[in-house]
């Protein structure tokens, strides 16, 4: 459950491919009046998956428009269906939404500002680079693709940045090297990323070892990417005699709650930790895409965040709800 969120009904403007693999999407809802939301801020839409109802959350891009709200996809085979499913959809299609709420921490006092977007990840970023250059800041941004030919929203990022934009290009040899960013940083500079979890783990570690301390480095990352392929695994219950099948499309979160194992929650994206249960047993592997636990815990194995984190093999956990009480 979630302790504040507000649906609204919504439609689909208008789609526009920003690359072979991403796409963007001009959403607007039937009573909108543009107000400013805060950088950061993401939406989650109502999708379809199999014919199941699924939430899935995405990032706001840019700065608040009359037009509506924006958000871009990129299109990931192997994904839990909520791209295929966006991508699916045509102008005019009716939606449900929610309001944008943030969790991102902005800071607007600094004096330096580092910003960093890996892939996709540049959706949340390009709104605090449009906020930042608005205000005079000293910001730059770095953005790491496969391919410049992925890299979305280079001419708003020109616009805005000019030559303060470094695009690191995989296929160009133009790879980020992140300790060696964090180490030319000045002292004080506060960090905002957006990227898979991977990059996310790097730049933790490359921000420690250059003496910053890791409140200044803010960050979000997309709650389906992890180090193991997405795919089936299975979750038994302590003391309760089940044993649940987490299919590839649905989270664990998910599936718990529809069988009547209801685990609280409230961000669904790895961020608040409200979700962790406890983790009794794992034959297999745990594949952690929280950002809430550090990573001594991930690799305890003793909790795991039920909304976006899952497994290979059988894991057996502990809800805290007794099967007597079911």
């Amino acid at each position: 459950m979630r302790f504040i969120e507000t649906w609204i009904p919504a439609t689909l403007v208008s789609t526009r491919d920003l690359s072979p693999g991403i796409r963007e999407f001009l959403i607007k809802p039937d009573r909108f009046d543009g107000t400013a939301y805060p950088v950061g801020s993401h939406i989650n839409v109502s999708v379809t998956i199999d014919g199941q109802p699924e939430t899935r959350s995405y990032s706001l891009v840019g700065e608040a428009s009359p037009q509506g709200y924006r958000i871009a996809v990129r299109r990931a085979e192997d994904s839990r269906g909520g791209s295929r499913y966006m991508w699916s959809l045509q102008p005019g299609a009716r939606l449900d939404i929610t309001r944008p709420a943030s969790l991102l921490a902005m800071d607007w006092t600094r004096d330096n500002y580092c910003l960093i977007a890996g892939g996709i990840g540049i959706t949340p970023i390009l709104g605090a680079a449009q906020a930042l250059a608005r205000r005079g800041a000293n910001v730059s941004l770095h953005y790491a693709v496969r391919s410049r030919t992925d890299a979305a929203y280079l001419d708003d990022l020109n616009e805005a940045l000019g030559a303060r934009m470094v695009v690191h290009a995989g296929d160009e040899g133009k790879r980020l090297d992140l300790d060696a960013l964090f180490a030319s940083l000045p002292e004080g500079t506060l960090t905002l990323f957006c990227g898979p979890m991977g990059m996310l783990d790097a730049a933790r570690h490359a921000w420690i070892g250059a003496g910053h301390p890791l409140t200044d480095l803010r960050y979000e990352t997309f709650g389906s990417s992890g180090t193991l392929p997405t795919e089936t695994f299975r979750v038994r219950l302590k003391d309760a005699g089940v044993e649940l099948e987490i299919p590839r499309e649905r989270s664990m979160l998910d599936v718990l709650n529809a069988s009547g194992f209801e685990v609280i929650s409230d961000c669904k994206r790895g961020e608040c930790g409200l979700c962790a249960i406890d983790v009794v047993a794992v034959d297999g592997e745990i594949d952690h895409r929280d950002v809430f636990f550090s990573d001594h815990q991930k690799e305890s194995n003793q909790k795991i965040c039920a909304c976006v984190s899952r497994a290979r093999g059988t894991i057996t956990v502990d809800t805290l709800l007794r099967a007597d009480a079911v």
